[in-house]
């Protein structure tokens, strides 16, 4: 399966609750920080919901 590589970009600060909690579940909490996830359906959503807040990369 492909990763993808997900670096956070913008603070959760002033965010929603669900966003703050979904950029938790993609390993990300402070800027900067990076994360390898394997690409899927699940992924997808979860980046349509904080895409604002990541950057995406393709591994």
């Amino acid at each position: 399966m492909a990763k993808v590589k997900l670096t956070q970009v913008r603070s959760g600060i002033g965010q929603s609750e669900r966003h703050r909690g979904t950029l938790r579940a993609l390993g990300l909490g402070r800027i900067g920080k990076t994360n390898e996830i394997d690409d899927g359906p699940v992924l997808a959503g979860m980046l349509r919901k904080v895409g604002h807040l990541v950057k995406v990369e393709e591994s």
